[in-house]
């Protein structure tokens, strides 16, 4: 583990962001809506406006005026390695008397998006669409003559995500249309720019995940078949336990699996979308193996080794995922038709969208105390069967000593790798949530997301390592009259599998002391 977050260590930061100033374009074209793209620069750049003073003496109206954005900056080209785009938008509103901006504005735009892959190419369009964003802004002054031409301080609006970079370049027409009779435009102020900043992946940082996607992938297929192979040896059916280890294996190898390689090659729009629901169904497995994982080894007198005698845990954790999955399909299911498309654009998508991570959050926290708990439950349990150990022979006792240990220490392995999830789920939402509120300050460390990753591929390995079947004899040792268990069984670490000849040692030392 720390190797990897040695790696992790070099790669470049997860995201970059830039930011980008609109031209203003005159377009006095009748029907210019749907007709050429203007550019902000370049051989075919279009007529430009200095600001809007030069407008108003030129007579050249708001329906005229076209804002246009090249992504990227001139001189460069966008790359596939950058896998998305996420743009947030602010406007530069000044005061004035005689066009303030009114309380709870709207403001309209409409707008286009182009690609091409050669600075000969036509330019071709990927998406239009008029979109209407709250406008949210403070003006810090007294609202007189003498503050005339000072700015507002607005913040950021989500404007346009789309889920791949598959070509080179691209342009952004928006327009300002103004409808005095519909009230459309009519109050926001007086607009005199309007910035983007573009967030991406950085193309190094997605090597070494790649790199890392590759290389993990067979090492999980790897130990998965060997485990399973394992247990199938075993002329007993496979115990829940084992089920879920598995389960867990095979979801660990789903979120593996880099399908991102495609990417590079293909416009693949859906791939942000399918990334969501791959890591979902891996954080619906893996809190749901905890539970059963710790329920398993509780020892108690309730019925084990059934999967509806955890109906009760399991289910909210397959709820949640659920309304999870509901959740991101309403965003970035929609923005495979519509980039512009946000959920945070409205007032009652914005209070979902906080208050599913708030409520995420603390349930997550409630989740793990609950862990900690059932983990504090164990430990008491194995402690009290301890005191069995001395009427063992040495090398059966010290051979239970050094289990127990190892149990112990996987519990905490267990208990660490549950807190490092949590944290990162929370700080994960948080940090795309806070692109989209408009603070763009929030930066996660390489090494934070290649260390959790490489965490959840470690304790798979060693789960599916030390629960596989043993097949090794310690037929040297004698009997233990006290609890009946023959030298010649097969020693498990958990303590609900059982054999041909009946269960383990472990299970038998468990269930005695818990009947008694």
């Amino acid at each position: 583990l720390p190797c990897v977050f040695h790696v992790g260590s070099f790669a470049p930061s997860p995201t970059t962001a830039v930011p980008y100033m609109s031209v203003k374009c005159i377009d006095v074209r009748k029907n210019h809506h749907k007709t050429k793209w203007l550019m902000p620069w370049g051989p075919n750049h279009c007529e430009k406006l200095k600001d809007f003073d030069e407008a108003v003496s030129r007579q050249i109206e708001a329906n005229d005026i076209v804002f246009a954005v090249h992504i990227p900056l001139p001189s460069k080209e966008m790359s596939p390695w950058f896998q998305f785009m996420l743009f947030i938008i602010q406007l530069d509103i000044a005061f004035k008397m005689d066009n303030d901006l009114k309380e709870n504005a709207e403001i309209t735009l409409d707008v286009s998006l182009a690609y091409r892959d050669d600075v000969f190419d036509d330019w071709e369009e990927i998406a239009h669409a008029v979109e209407i964003r709250k406008l949210k802004c403070t003006f810090g002054s007294p609202k007189t003559l003498d503050s005339e031409g000072r700015h507002y301080d607005c913040d950021f609006l989500p404007f346009m995500e789309i889920g791949s970079v598959a070509h080179k370049y691209y342009l952004i027409n928006i327009r300002l249309p103004v409808n005095e009779r519909k009230g459309i435009n009519v109050g926001i102020g007086e607009i005199k720019d309007i910035r983007l900043v573009g967030i991406h992946q950085n193309g190094g940082f997605t090597k070494v995940w790649f790199a890392m996607k590759t290389f993990l992938t067979p090492s999980i297929l790897i130990i998965m078949v060997w485990y399973w192979r394992r247990i199938t040896l075993m002329t007993r059916a496979p115990v829940l336990l084992e089920k879920v280890i598995f389960a867990l294996g095979i979801s660990m190898t789903f979120i593996n699996i880099p399908v991102e390689w495609f990417s590079i090659g293909f416009d693949w729009t859906w791939m942000l979308l399918f990334g969501d629901i791959r890591q979902g169904i891996f954080y619906a497995m893996l809190l749901s193996f905890w539970i059963i994982f710790c329920g398993e080894h509780m020892m108690d007198q309730n019925e084990r080794n059934r999967l509806s005698g955890y109906w009760k845990q399991v289910g909210p954790i397959a709820v949640g995922s659920f309304c999870l999955f509901i959740f991101d399909m309403c965003e970035r299911g929609v923005q495979l038709k519509n980039p512009f498309y946000s959920i945070w654009t409205t007032e009652v998508g914005t209070e979902l969208a906080m208050a599913f991570i708030i409520v995420a959050g603390i349930c997550l926290c409630l989740y793990f105390l609950f862990l900690c708990f059932m983990v504090f439950q164990v430990f008491r349990n194995i402690s009290g069967k301890q005191s069995s150990l001395p009427a063992m022979s040495k090398a059966r006792r010290l051979h239970y000593e050094g289990l127990i240990f190892r149990f112990k220490f996987l519990m905490l392995i267990t208990l660490a790798c549950a807190a490092m999830t949590v944290i990162f789920f929370i700080v994960s939402q948080v940090t795309e949530g806070h692109w989209k509120w408009g603070d763009i300050t929030i930066e996660v460390n390489s090494a934070f997301f290649t260390g959790i990753y490489g965490m959840w591929n470690l304790y798979v390995f060693a789960l599916m390592f030390l629960y596989a079947p043993s097949h090794k004899n310690y037929g040297e040792d004698q009997s233990n009259g006290d609890l009946g268990v023959n030298s010649g069984e097969e020693l498990q670490l958990t303590t609900t599998i059982t054999h041909v000849d009946g269960p383990t040692e472990v299970y038998k030392l468990a269930r005695k002391e818990a009947q008694e």
